[in-house]
């Protein structure tokens, strides 16, 4: 008998079949299957198992730049998370991050936007917020082409000159009296009262600067701090009419306060312009934005009086904290690095002298200096995690999917110290920038992307690489720096919405110039 022997009985057929063939078929069956039924993307990353609902928000450790370098040890350099009911995915290495910010940049041009930070930026009518799009390209080409140009910041060194010699006038009269300050504290001062002015300095009475600024700045400090609280809402959307932390209403508090100082500027800055008349002169930033709507308004995508508000809050906050916690770092690491400090104070001695004070013209002659704010910002990037990036179609990354609409992070603080990129990764050596001048901030070496890459990379670098190179330089410069009896300086850090020191630097500044005349 054959293997398969066929017999016709009325119109039925019947079929014998030997058990292996039986196998056989069910074998192929399956893998046809298997095929048909495959998904048509890669897998998604690995990473932690969750619970029910919350996913992985009970397990996530506050300090997430570092829980999550630690998960790319167990799941290697990309992983997803659950958490609540965003699909969020982690990339932690200079190669993958490449693949993201060239082969699918525009893709991920879009930012994660929160509900606080939507309060504050007008329904995130802001450059760091506004989808990809005409309105986002309109608003970048005016930043960065139009009010943050080397021409306009030179039209603004008056202000950072003069807001600098106060500063140090103060920190000599400290010194004089012995007396520590909060280093941090000054410099916040500085950047805060700096930006203002360069924001309507030439808008407001000078005798009303002073009430201004101090509302301005207890505001921006508490919108500071909404926006780095974690919200319950954010990952699980079903409770966040019910704002659990009250942190929207809080944050809608700080946005019409913010919103009314903003409006008494303009008021005041039009109040001027009437009765002075316009003399096409633009003094400070507001005028130039204004300038900028009034001519914009026939344009297919205008300048609305929301954006004008929506970049100074963005100019405000990315030029306080930011800064601020960039130069507190630079100055505790050379602190407790006497050698380094003295290079730097040699260098500032050959270049400036000591019958002199720090111009910004210096700066471009100061290597060092320059290496000393690239190697703070490698080991403390000022937003370790860069704004969360949102992929508009589904994406394959490193042979998996991101799906659309996930929230990705790219770990610039686990990728600055990579010790496949970078040797002695965790020391503190300048010189390492000294070696290699391939490094700059243009986020084109994925190795060292303290201000992201891409189209959305953070448009005022050149604002603040003047404000940070500046102050540090002076303070250098100017003064000797010492940790006062019986206290220690500690390095740790504190993670949030920009990364800072956990205990606040306290230092005693010692005078070092030849002449006193020069601090006055």
């Amino acid at each position: 008998m054959s293997p398969i022997s066929t017999l016709f009985t009325d119109n039925t057929i019947l079929i014998n079949v030997k058990p292996y063939a039986v196998i056989v078929l069910i074998a192929i069956l399956s893998i046809l299957w298997y095929f048909l039924k495959r998904s048509p993307h890669p897998p998604l990353p690995p990473g932690p198992r969750g619970l029910p609902i919350v996913g992985n928000l009970p397990f996530l450790d506050p300090d997430l730049h570092t829980y999550f370098t630690n998960l790319a040890r167990s799941y290697g350099p990309i992983f997803k998370l659950n958490l609540g009911s965003k699909l969020t995915v982690v990339v932690n290495s200079p190669a993958l991050a490449q693949e993201i910010f060239t082969d699918h940049d525009i893709n991920f041009s879009n930012h994660d936007v929160s509900l606080t930070g939507r309060v504050v930026t007008y329904g995130g009518l802001d450059l760091v917020l506004l989808p990809y799009g005409a309105e986002w390209r309109m608003l970048r080409k005016v930043c960065v082409l139009k009010l943050l140009n080397r021409k306009t910041l030179d039209s603004f060194y008056e202000f950072r000159c003069k807001e600098i010699r106060e500063r140090t006038r103060y920190l000599y009269q400290r010194g004089q009296e012995e007396s520590p300050v909060n280093v941090g504290d000054q410099i916040f001062l500085t950047m805060m009262n700096l930006t203002m002015n360069m924001l309507w300095g030439g808008s407001v009475k000078a005798e009303e600067m002073e009430s201004v600024g101090t509302e301005f700045k207890g505001v921006i400090s508490e919108i500071t701090r909404l926006l780095g609280e974690p919200n319950i809402s954010d990952f699980l959307p079903m409770l966040a009419r019910f704002d659990l932390q009250g942190l929207v209403k809080k944050m809608h508090v700080c946005a019409r306060e913010l919103d009314t100082i903003l409006d008494k500027a303009i008021e005041q800055m039009q109040r001027l312009r009437s009765r002075d008349g316009d003399d096409g002169e633009c003094k400070d930033l507001l005028q130039h934005l204004m300038k900028l709507k009034d001519q914009e308004a026939d344009s297919e995508v205008p300048i609305t009086l929301k954006h004008v508000k929506a970049v100074l809050m963005d100019m405000v906050v990315g030029g306080t904290d930011t800064t601020t916690n960039t130069i507190e770092f630079a100055m505790a690491k050379l602190i407790s690095n006497p050698v380094l400090m003295k290079r730097a104070q040699q260098e500032l001695g050959d270049v400036v002298g000591k019958d002199n004070i720090v111009e910004e013209s210096h700066i471009t002659r100061l290597p060092y200096i320059v290496a000393i704010i690239k190697e703070t910002l490698r080991l403390y990037p000022t937003i370790p995690l860069l704004v969360p990036h949102r992929p508009t179609e589904t994406a394959v990354v490193g042979g998996y999917t991101i799906p659309k609409n996930t929230n990705t992070f790219i770990n610039v603080w686990s990728i600055q110290r990579d010790p496949n990129v970078w040797d002695n990764p965790t020391e503190f050596r300048p010189e390492r920038f000294l070696d290699n001048k391939s490094y700059d901030f243009s986020g084109t070496d994925y190795r060292f992307l303290p201000f992201g890459s891409g189209r959305r990379i953070c448009a005022g670098i050149a604002l603040a690489e003047r404000m940070v190179l500046y102050t540090l330089a002076t303070f250098l410069h100017s003064f000797d720096w010492k940790i006062p009896e019986g206290q220690v300086l500690e390095l740790k850090e504190k993670f949030g919405v920009v990364l800072k020191l956990k205990t606040p630097l306290v230092a005693l500044p010692i005078p070092r110039l030849s002449d006193s005349n020069l601090y006055l």
